[in-house]
């Protein structure tokens, strides 16, 4: 792998398994069952991680609204296969991080709009700050002080660099 764009750690491996326990553990007090809906590709990593903890009964689905890392303004189509009947079920949408909140808000917006759950809560690994307003129960272990770009666990830049084992901020 080429390195010229991994900058410093801001999440090493002991983090985000802190940071995963932390999300299971609120999780696991809220929830007795549960549809989890994934992001993907971006929440593939922090799903595997954090559902391996969860200790009520799921089900599992797939979601994508592909967008650029940074890009406040995601216009491209939903796709969701809904192999999984969300009618008055309780529904946990699963992602890596919120950078700007916009597609997390169009994400959660599609699901209460066209399959009327039960309930829509999200969880993320971190959040950043001025993300837009998303009215749902967030689940999150870390709010990121400031909105550098970062890599890794899952984010990508150029599409690369999704499968390090750790956030680290992304150098031009």
């Amino acid at each position: 792998m080429i390195n010229e764009h991994i900058g410093a750690v801001v999440l090493d491996t002991s983090a985000i398994a802190s940071g995963v326990a932390k999300v299971a553990a609120q999780l696991n007090q809220d929830y007795s069952e549960a549809v989890i809906v994934t992001v993907v590709p971006g929440g593939i990593l922090y799903t595997a991680d954090l559902t391996r903890q969860l200790a009520f009964d799921i089900k599992m689905d797939y979601i994508s609204c592909p967008h650029t890392p940074g890009d406040r303004s995601n216009h491209s189509s939903i796709v969701f296969h809904n192999n999984i009947d969300l009618h008055d079920k309780d529904v946990i949408l699963i992602d890596d991080a919120i950078e700007s909140g916009g597609t997390m808000k169009r994400l959660v917006e599609y699901i209460k709009e066209h399959h009327s759950p039960r309930s829509v809560s999200v969880a993320i690994l971190f959040v950043k700050p001025g993300r837009v307003e998303i009215p749902v129960k967030q689940y999150y272990a870390y709010e990121m002080a400031n909105d550098d770009l970062l890599i890794g666990y899952g984010m990508p830049w150029d599409n690369k660099y999704r499968n390090l084992p750790y956030v680290a901020k992304l150098k031009r």
